[in-house]
């Protein structure tokens, strides 16, 4: 049996590495990772085929000089086209290669998805529960009073009191409008297909308008993405929900924007896997999200800004939710990334 035949078959990112960290083979699965080609990855060492990868390059020659194994798990990896991925490192030295050692990237990022949506959909779902109940406590009293103060205004004929009456409506109909947008979308509405690209556009012309001059938009498109069902209204609030937290982050440092739709196969969403899914990336360049606010962060009224309602995340996800899709945040210091992710049906 051929060995390199059935190592390019595996999922897992398979490199032998020499005592230099300079790859003598890279499996199939390798390349896909790092992005590059065999030939290329076994021309350098491998500390010059990527930006970052959580474990310093002089522990892993260590590792290998003195024939040691070594196990990171969960470690960030970050290649030259930016692409962030998480892995689990298993390096084994070779027994019969005393100056080789196997090293394994096996990427763990599809398994931690999977475990953040179904948890932030169980905690999303409660929280819902929660909003829901608390809006119909809120929603009643609130129309009764709206309603008093609309009687009380008719029987009045001192226009200064009037005012009062005027006011009480004016703060009545905010409450509901707060009600109404703590609640979001609630069912799947009619979908058709449309092109995500100009969904985009028509999001990305309405931010320009009033975009900072210190804030730059780039754009880095498939162009061979299909038309996806769609609710193309709802599509355009979750997006212009998170590109405005986008430029709300960048402040008056400002910095980059980055919108970017790629394809991806064999994608598990929830509980179902699709062949085909959209993944459109909103990415900048700031100062990262808060770590203590990452697991709650698509909670409703969950914010770091002081004058965020902590409502646009929420909506977006629950938009996600009702195109049978999610919406994942990876942030590090100088890098935040939402990605939503659509299934993409083949035409029938």
């Amino acid at each position: 049996m051929d060995t390199n035949n059935l190592l390019n078959h595996l999922v897992t990112a398979v490199l032998v590495i020499d005592k230099e960290l300079r790859p003598c083979f890279v499996n199939a699965a390798a390349e896909q990772l790092l992005g590059l080609g065999s030939h290329k990855l076994t021309e350098q060492s491998l500390a010059e085929h990527y930006q970052l990868l959580g474990v310093e390059a002089k522990l892993l020659m260590d590792a290998v000089q003195t024939g040691q194994g070594l196990t990171v798990n969960t470690t960030t990896l970050i290649t030259l086209d930016g692409q962030h991925h998480t892995v689990d490192l298993t390096l084994i030295p070779l027994e019969q290669e005393q100056t080789l050692s196997l090293l394994e990237l096996r990427q763990v990022d599809q398994q931690r998805r999977i475990h953040q949506q179904l948890s932030q959909d169980a905690q999303q779902q409660a929280a819902q529960f929660l909003v829901r109940n608390l809006a119909h406590e809120i929603k009643n009293p609130l129309g009764g009073l709206r309603g008093a103060a609309q009687l009380l205004a008719r029987e009045l004929t001192d226009p200064g009191l009037k005012e009062f009456t005027s006011l009480i409506i004016e703060q009545a109909d905010r409450l509901r409008s707060l009600v109404d947008r703590l609640l979001g979308p609630q069912r799947p509405t009619q979908h058709s297909l449309h092109n995500i690209h100009q969904v985009v556009q028509k999001v990305l012309k309405l931010v320009e308008m009033a975009l900072p001059t210190n804030i730059r938009l780039r754009r880095d498109y498939d162009p061979s993405i299909p038309d996806i069902e769609m609710d193309a209204d709802q599509l355009q609030q979750a997006l212009l929900n998170i590109v405005q937290n986008a430029i709300q982050a960048l402040g008056p440092t400002g910095g980059e924007i980055v919108i970017k739709t790629r394809t991806q196969h064999q994608v598990t969403i929830g509980s179902q896997r699709h062949k085909l899914v959209l993944e459109l990336s909103i990415i900048d360049n700031g100062p990262g999200i808060p770590p203590e606010l990452i697991d709650t962060l698509f909670y409703p009224m969950v914010t770091s800004k002081e004058q965020g309602s902590g409502l646009g995340l929420s909506i977006a996800h629950n938009i996600a939710r009702l195109h049978n899709g999610r919406i994942d945040c990876v942030s590090t210091p100088g890098h935040t990334e939402f990605i939503i992710s659509l299934p993409i049906h083949s035409a029938r």
